[in-house]
């Protein structure tokens, strides 16, 4: 379905990795008000109560989801508008189809214009970075760190816990907008008229 497969072209988005949750048991006892994205304007929105669902290794596949969807929606938010801005790199993605020919296009045409070999070459990448991530040191869901930046990798040892807990909820925050402002890019596209603040743009 090209809407899911436009989301896989975004990638894992580097950013500020999370501090890690140490603990990893069988009961969920985790104080949400002290993880970062606790923000205003809505502390701890959550009304469907997930996070009292299973355990704390749960909450952690949660929160790492949440950071990763964020991330991509992020990039994907991003590359829209270029594209739909008609910004694009020079020369030729292959043989018969040029970077200008695609910045032309509506971005969801842009993406079915693209030849599989591209499309096979952009989704293995996304995997081999999901598996890099995924395989370092001990999982978030066993109290390891959250996903953190793979290429390439940023040292934040220096960072005092408090300024490290303001930028992940910045990025948090960031994400989540980044995550309706795309899905509204999605629905504005599909059922016209849906998203009335997008409606007329050429970029739909």
């Amino acid at each position: 379905m090209k809407t899911f497969t436009f989301l896989a072209i975004a990638g894992s988005a580097a950013a500020f990795a999370p501090a890690s949750r140490q603990a990893s048991s069988t009961q969920l006892s985790a104080d949400l008000s002290g993880l970062p994205g606790y923000t205003a304007p809505i502390k701890g929105f959550d009304p469907l109560g997930l996070a009292n669902v299973g355990s704390d290794e749960t909450l952690n596949w949660f929160r790492a989801a949440e950071l990763k969807n964020g991330r991509v929606a992020m990039l994907a938010t991003t590359g829209y508008i270029v594209q739909a801005a008609g910004i694009h790199f020079p020369g030729m993605l292959s043989h018969d189809v040029s970077f200008e020919s695609l910045s032309s296009m509506k971005p969801f045409d842009a993406w079915d214009a693209v030849p599989d070999a591209g499309k096979a070459q952009i989704l293995g990448t996304i995997f081999i970075a999901e598996l890099a991530t995924e395989s370092k040191g001990t999982h978030y869901m066993k109290g390891g760190p959250m996903p953190t930046v793979v290429f390439p990798p940023i040292d934040f040892s220096g960072v005092d816990a408090e300024t490290l807990k303001v930028k992940q909820s910045r990025e948090l925050n960031n994400g989540r907008l980044a995550m309706i402002a795309i899905m509204s890019f999605i629905a504005a596209n599909n059922v016209p008229g849906s998203v009335p603040a997008l409606a007329g743009l050429d970029m739909f």
